[in-house]
């Protein structure tokens, strides 16, 4: 496939937007001034969604937060009406700034928005080797003029979360180029590169491994020892956990003196997983389906634990694992198929992560995967699969090894697989998880208050967890007013945050994965069906629509794991659907619920 150059030529006149640094428009090399803070505010938000409808009320949100003024439309129509102004170009067959049914629109052009220019080169090294990868990935880097948006526009809380899910960007980029610019024998620069990220990045174990590889491989071998005890401690202090099993595998080689310093040592496998939850609560039933089949050698090589964002699946997964160490005597590893941006990792790094969990030297291929695991007695649990594609070539095809898969869709293209779907805790489990967190005490002397949070919480063991995890920290705060905050639709997402753990990104995660289709689809039934239940009748009037495509529409999404559907065998006319909880409200207050058009 040709691959893209990271500057195209620029024609007269062409318009250039940058985001990745502070907030620029230039026209033929000459900066454009961009008006007051609110109106860069505006620009910005657009930006983030170049060609893609930005509703008002989410435009409003990032002007105001969560106090707009009376006058709000109007002024966003000022601003909106100076941008329009500001970006015209008289050669343009319509204008670039328009007007939809819920909000605007901004049309850009890849080679003029350095972010939609860095994800295109992102992707175009997915697959690639070493030296092409290496190569875009460099280029993607090279768009990068510092911070995000700048120091003045993260006043704005939605673009500060915005500039936080760039950055993560930025960094899982940095990290792919270096392992890349390792394979080549790049290894000082990748050394002197990532000192500074590893600085304001400290507990990011991939980065870290990195950077512990490059020194290694440059004859810095105690500097590379000294890289890991830092880690070693900063984690075993922070965290409570230990380094993962490839950092440790590389550590081992350094420490023994081999001349590749950083390639992983020939090792039995041992567990790999991350530490089981002293608090687990509920999914019972499922545990034990779960742990039956993974112990039934008659029952298929893999498993398929389903279900939207934070319902537990790669809780219920680890537990599973942890439970059947004397099953799996050849060990027990976890891999992730996303990277910490939730983009789906290429299949070279996963089958790397892999060859190093599971001691091997040489490159694994897909061939030689599925022979190693065919061979052993191990569990692997790929968590978080975001499509057929990205795990096909690793699921094994007899042997001893099983694989235990967690995505948020059904994987239909999947075959021959178990699936066991897993549903929201009942208010009982929430319950108790919510206590476990918060103190048995507070629970029982505000009971109906505990109820309220659990219920907001939709079911979720994610946000009921982060609920706990708040109201641990904020020991002076009733429940009651908890309970109060989450009352109100437009601030649950808002107050389920606590530390670095937020539900709405890890919602916007599965959302920004769904095709561009499915996402405009889900909106107009989340806006369009109303709290509970809905039947098809519903759903077509919502999509505006006939039934006959309405029923492929919420298939594909019940495929996606966006909507759920009712257990045992029903007409689709009889059957009801439903959005959970979190997702219809994420819909909603992220400007997604847009009606249909009729």
């Amino acid at each position: 496939m040709p691959l893209p150059s990271a500057q195209p030529a620029a024609s007269p006149g062409t318009l250039r937007f940058s985001v990745l640094g502070p907030l620029t428009v230039h026209r033929d090399g000459r900066a454009l001034p961009l008006g007051p803070l609110k109106q860069r505010v505006v620009l910005a938000a657009l930006l983030g969604s170049a060609n893609s409808p930005v509703s008002v009320d989410a435009l409003s949100d990032a002007v105001w937060q969560e106090d707009p003024p009376r006058t709000a439309r109007k002024n966003l129509q000022v601003y909106v009406s100076a941008l329009r102004t500001l970006l015209a170009d008289d050669g343009a067959d319509r204008p670039r700034l328009t007007h939809t049914g819920g909000g605007y629109v901004l049309r850009v052009a890849e080679d003029e928005l350095d972010l939609l220019r860095f994800r295109s080169l992102v992707r175009a090294a997915e697959g690639q080797g070493p030296r092409p990868a290496a190569r875009l990935l460099r280029q993607a880097l090279d768009l990068w003029q510092g911070p995000p948006l700048g120091d003045d526009l993260r006043q704005s809380p939605r673009l500060a979360e915005e500039a936080e899910r760039l950055e993560l960007r930025h960094l899982t980029a940095y990290e792919s180029w270096a392992e890349a610019e390792l394979e080549l024998g790049g290894a000082p620069a990748v050394a002197e590169g990532l000192r500074d990220l590893v600085e304001r990045h400290p507990l990011r174990e991939r980065l870290r491994s990195a950077w512990m590889c490059a020194l290694g491989r440059s004859g810095r071998q105690a500097e590379a020892l000294a890289a890991y005890d830092d880690y070693r401690q900063l984690l075993a202090r922070e965290l409570g956990l230990e380094p993962g099993g490839a950092m440790a595998a590389r550590y081992r080689t350094i420490l023994a003196g081999d001349a590749r310093a950083g390639a992983p040592v020939p090792a039995r496998p041992r567990t790999a997983l991350p530490p089981d939850l002293a608090d687990f609560t509920g999914h019972g039933e499922e545990l034990r389906y779960l742990v039956d089949l993974l112990e039934d050698d008659g029952a298929g090589r893999t498993v398929l634990l389903s279900g939207p964002a934070g319902a537990g699946k790669t809780t219920l997964a680890v537990r599973a694992a942890h439970l059947l160490g004397d099953r799996f005597p050849d060990g027990r590893i976890c891999v992730s198929l996303r990277d910490a941006d939730g983009l789906a990792r290429p299949l070279p790094a996963v089958l790397a992560e892999l060859g190093e969990r599971t001691g091997r030297v040489a490159p694994f291929g897909p061939d030689a995967w599925r022979e190693w695991l065919e061979e052993h007695r191990v569990l692997v649990v790929l968590d978080d699969v975001p499509d057929e594609r990205a795990v096909r070539p690793l699921l094994p095809h007899g042997g001893r090894g099983r694989v235990l898969l967690t995505a948020r869709g059904q994987l239909g293209g999947l075959a021959p697989v178990h699936r066991v779907s897993v549903p929201p805790l009942g208010t009982a489990e929430s319950v108790q998880l919510l206590a476990g967190l918060v103190g048995q005490g507070r629970v029982r002397a505000d009971r109906e208050a505990a109820l309220r949070i659990v219920r907001a919480c939709g079911g979720s063991p994610l946000a009921v967890r982060v609920s706990g995890m708040r109201l641990a920290v904020l020991r002076h705060l009733p429940l009651r007013e908890f309970a109060d905050r989450l009352a109100d639709p437009r601030g649950v997402l808002d107050e389920l945050t606590s530390g670095d753990v937020s539900v709405r990104r890890w919602l916007a995660h599965g959302w920004e994965a769904l095709p561009e289709e499915w996402g405009r689809d889900a909106g107009r039934l989340a806006v369009g069906t109303g709290e509970g239940p809905f039947g098809l009748t519903e759903a077509a009037e919502a999509l505006g629509c006939d039934e006959r495509h309405a029923v492929r529409v919420v298939e594909a999404l019940i495929d996606a794991g966006v909507v759920t559907s009712p257990c045992g065998e029903v007409t689709a006319h009889a059957a009801q659907y439903e959005l959970p909880h979190l997702i219809r409200l994420y819909a909603h207050g992220s400007g997604l619920a847009t009606p249909a058009l009729t």
